[in-house]
């Protein structure tokens, strides 16, 4: 019997149009990153490492919010995150480039979307057990919607208003529109099924993959940080870079555009294929397409061949994260999900931050990208020695029985 029902997709749906809008806060600052840099007299690693704290502050806000929202119930947490994001757009406008620092790692980062985004995959996954996969692609999706609509929309508003303006108007709307999502929708999820029963995960104090279960949770927040450093670095820069190339902005926020509606098509893709094959699997599977599309943005300097490997890059990145989460959910008891899925995320998005960053740093040490995709590169093939380990560890006690411990 399934916990599966009618109002586990009402609920995955509005939580879909919650990620949808509050992932488009952080590509204000994408999109208007030069603009930026050149209104607060600053290099473009400014506001690019504002960009990644809000991604760090995400990640590390997620752990003590997961754990409230377990406590408090994730609608509570949800609407006072919307309201955090809104204050993190509103201060970014003042106060120059700590006004950036605060609004978007303290406010946005850590207080908003740290109440939403981790809290919110966990949430969800408590809905689901047969489409587990299915529904984290489809919510986690948000971030790829809000990729698809978001950036024409935000450069558009820079030419006409100027980014602060935009900023704040984006405030308005994500106060106005998830606030009432949370209070019509985000109901208690319901009862965890008994530990070891379908979709409920192992019991407690168990090994995992034959090894100790806060070794694999370490290996596995290694990989995600390791693959999410190449992740960032086309999101993060890819409208800077085709700027640099001669090529129009709007065009460099259209190109961004594709890759993110790619991402989100493929996800959906992805979570049928982790609902068959699992999440580990999956994982190895993304991460090895991520590798080969990154090289391509250092063999592309033609404008459709750009929109070409960033819609390549969008698929084959696409289903990577919820992946992982599935593969938590797959390995680890269900009663552990709470603090597990938000430890390994924060990696995750300490990678995002962490290749963000080093994008705009290593562009202002050599004056081009080359060297930052090379170095997202050398990070995702460290990833695949890792999550390559792990399903052999997986394959091998399936094929063979049990790994010795």
């Amino acid at each position: 019997m399934t916990i599966e029902s009618r109002a586990s997709w009402v609920v995955a749906f509005a939580t879909l149009a919650v990620m949808s809008v509050t992932y488009g806060a952080p590509l204000t600052l994408v999109v208007a990153l030069k603009p930026i840099a050149a209104d607060l007299d600053v290099p473009r690693s400014a506001p690019a490492l504002a960009a990644s704290l809000a991604s760090l502050g995400t990640g590390l806000g997620g752990i003590p919010m997961g754990w409230l929202a377990e406590r408090v119930g994730v609608r509570a947490i949800t609407m006072f995150g919307a309201i955090c994001v809104a204050a993190g757009l509103a201060v970014s406008t003042i106060g120059g480039v700590w006004g950036l620092y605060i609004g978007y790692g303290l406010l946005l980062g850590l207080l908003g979307n740290g109440a939403m985004s981790v809290p919110l995959l966990t949430y969800i996954s408590r809905w689901f057990d047969r489409r587990r996969g299915t529904a984290l692609a489809l919510i986690s999706s948000g971030q790829y919607i809000a990729g698809a609509v978001w950036p024409s929309i935000f450069e558009r508003g820079g030419e006409w208003f100027g980014w602060r303006a935009t900023s704040l108007i984006f405030a308005v709307v994500e106060a106005a529109v998830i606030v009432p999502l949370a209070l019509l929708f985000l109901a208690r999820p319901p009862k965890e099924r008994p530990a070891g029963s379908f979709g409920a995960g192992p019991a407690p104090g168990g090994r995992v993959l034959g090894l100790p279960p806060n070794l694999v949770l370490a290996l596995m927040s290694a990989a995600i940080f390791l693959c999410c450093v190449p992740m960032a670095q086309p999101s993060v820069h890819l409208v800077s870079f085709c700027t640099d190339l001669g090529f129009s902005p709007a065009h460099g926020a259209a190109m961004l555009s594709v890759l993110l509606a790619a991402a989100f098509l493929s996800r959906q893709f992805w979570g049928w294929v982790a609902d068959r094959i699992g999440g580990l699997r999956t994982v190895l599977a993304g991460s090895l397409c991520q590798i080969v599309t990154l090289s391509l943005f250092l063999s592309t300097q033609d404008e459709m061949g750009l929109f070409a490997v960033s819609a390549a890059f969008g698929l084959g990145f696409g289903g990577i994260v919820p992946s992982y989460v599935l593969a938590v959910r797959e390995l680890f008891p269900a009663s552990e999900a709470g603090w597990r899925v938000p430890s390994m995320m924060f990696f995750g998005l300490a990678g995002m931050a962490a290749g963000g960053w080093a994008g705009g740093a290593i562009y202002d040490q050599f004056g081009s990208y080359a060297p930052a995709f090379l170095f997202g590169v050398a990070a995702n093939a460290l990833n695949l020695a890792i999550v390559m380990f792990l399903v052999g560890r997986q394959y091998g006690r399936r094929v063979f029985g049990a790994v010795p411990a």
